[in-house]
């Protein structure tokens, strides 16, 4: 772990360059709205990203209106519209703890995480003035770089992420001129390097679950309007990890150093990704830890902090993105896992809802292959995992609403089968989607609705033989002796795989599976606690000995 000095420029830069440009824009009116300054089209993108309907063609008073009324819900404070356990989680991660009896009053929650949110509506406002400054920073360096060549911005060598993003942000007005677009609220060019898989991928490291069923204009709109969120989160947990550390380097003091022995000091170098060559004294231990600890502690650093925001969003971006490669990978190798369970035809369908072409005769090796290539594919067709978290009784119900006269009549049989209803309904919905129109808009719409109704209690009401069909269904065994409840946890395992490859939304597989990276930026604060805890143990070892001394 070699992040340790880098890290605490986060929340330098966090605490100062971001208040500084927050508060101290000059000719910015931080109580005025951002989109008051938008472009009629801006307005109109914005609505579409947030799903919320507008008259066309509409006055531009009209449009501003609709975002006054929504903004707050959705840019300032979009937690109102989070359960009771991601608002339980969000406080565990600014390790707030909840009142007594918050627990079961979601209100009491609520005013918490709006005491602790990451930051004010004026900092919204400003925000969302300037896009430029930190929309590129959740964005891989090969995604900043693809940028630069797209758009023949030149980069001096080495193309580092600092340089990468000082270029982009300095021509990005530039940029946007030339796809005549306007620059508030960024349109889908700024997204025109990334294919499918790449957007998909950005929603699975952040947690964010990817639109069902999916277009690319529905994935870009996903990402843009959660960029905001994912990138507060990032400052957020940097600015926490590095003060974990800076309190433990706070403590490494001279008369410290000096009582190690070489094999503590070289331990804590080692607990803390301090190089350590071949051969060092221990003179020349005790100076290298030396200035380690000062440049940890910014001592050494005698840059303006304008000149240190660049250096501070650039580790930023690249400490997540060494913590998110962790947790994707164990994400990966859940869903690696779990697709080597299935059945063929379970692999046939997740391919098939994402438009892959399966050869004839193909072998079970080579569909897994297959399947785990596009683990970061958004389903876009096909209705194989719609109707796969629906009880009995909301397939019955669905039907009866939805249905024509045969499903209609099927779904009144007291006898019928939960694969029978589940024909009924997806050839229903495979006409619908062909003939397209009104219908299939109701239909989609009321799916969409089913679904966020039961998303949270998907499988709790299946009984013990429909747990076992389904995951027949993927060809799983089902251990003699398992519980319901293990039942109900291994069928929402593999729907969540299936509906969603690798993804990580919250409340399913963070939640359901045990994912042991529940949160990336968790995953490096214990890393930095690692160093931290082994600096605060040698510390007290090492007083101990000064006073047994002394």
């Amino acid at each position: 772990m070699r992040f340790l000095p880098t890290v605490l420029t986060v929340a330098l830069a966090t605490q100062g360059v971001l208040a500084s440009n927050w508060f101290g824009r000059s000719g910015t009116d931080v109580r005025t709205p951002a989109y008051n300054n938008w472009h009629e089209s801006e307005l109109e993108r914005w609505l579409s990203d947030h799903d919320i309907p507008y008259p066309t063609p509409a006055d531009r008073k009209d449009l501003e209106k609709l975002i006054e009324r929504n903004w707050d819900n959705y840019i300032v404070s979009p937690y109102y519209s989070w359960d009771t356990e991601r608002l339980q989680s969000y406080l565990k991660s600014k390790g707030v703890e909840a009142q007594k009896g918050a627990e079961s009053s979601k209100d009491s929650l609520l005013s918490q995480v709006q005491s602790s949110w990451y930051e004010t509506s004026d900092q919204a406002q400003e925000a969302w003035g300037s896009v430029k400054d930190w929309i590129f920073d959740t964005w891989t360096d090969s995604e900043l770089k693809a940028f630069c060549d797209k758009h023949d911005l030149p980069v001096p060598q080495p193309r580092k992420r600092d340089t990468l993003l000082q270029t982009i942000r300095s021509n990005y007005e530039t940029v946007a001129q030339k796809t005549n677009d306007a620059i508030s609220y960024p349109g889908d060019w700024l997204y025109e390097t990334w294919t499918e898989s790449d957007l998909k991928e950005w929603l699975d490291t952040h947690g964010i679950p990817a639109p069902q069923p999916t277009t690319r204009d529905r994935l870009v709109a996903t990402v843009r309007r959660n960029s905001r969120l994912a990138y507060l989160k990032a400052q957020d947990q940097a600015a926490s990890a590095s003060s974990s550390a800076a309190q433990a380097y706070a403590t490494l003091t001279d008369q410290i150093i000096d009582a190690w022995g070489e094999s503590q000091l070289k331990e804590f170098a080692d607990k803390n990704g301090i190089p350590v060559p071949q051969g060092t004294r221990l003179n020349e231990l005790r100076a290298l830890i030396r200035k380690h600890r000062a440049d940890f502690l910014h001592e050494n650093v005698s840059k303006k902090a304008t000149d240190a925001f660049g250096a501070a969003t650039s580790s930023a971006g690249n400490e997540y993105a060494r913590a998110t490669d962790k947790a994707s990978l164990a994400a990966q190798e859940a869903f690696n896992q779990a697709v080597g369970t299935w059945s063929d035809s379970r692999l046939k369908s997740y391919l098939d809802s994402r438009g892959i072409p399966v050869p004839q005769g193909s072998k079970s090796d080579e569909l897994r292959a297959l399947v785990r290539k596009h683990a970061h594919r958004a389903a876009s067709g096909g209705n194989a995992w719609i109707y796969d978290d629906m009880s009995l009784e909301n397939l019955r119900a669905y039907l009866a609403k939805n249905g024509d006269a045969t499903a209609k009549k099927l779904a009144e049989k007291k006898d019928a089968t939960r694969d029978e209803l589940v024909s009924a309904a997806q050839s229903g919905y495979a006409s619908a989607s062909a003939a397209g129109g009104a219908q299939y808009a109701s239909l989609t719409s009321y799916l969409a609705q089913a679904t966020q109704a039961v998303k949270d209690s998907a499988f709790d009401t299946w009984s013990e033989s429909e747990l076992k069909n389904y995951l027949d269904s993927y060809g799983i065994p089902v251990p003699q002796g398992s519980t319901t409840n293990e039942l109900r946890a291994a069928a929402r395992k593999h729907y969540t795989f299936f509906k969603y490859g690798t993804t990580t939304p919250s409340g399913t597989i963070l939640t359901r599976i045990g994912d042991t990276f529940k949160n990336t930026w968790n995953w490096v604060a214990g890393q930095v606690g690692l160093g931290a805890e082994a600096a605060k143990k040698n510390t007290n070892e090492a007083e101990e000995k000064i006073r047994a001394e002394l």
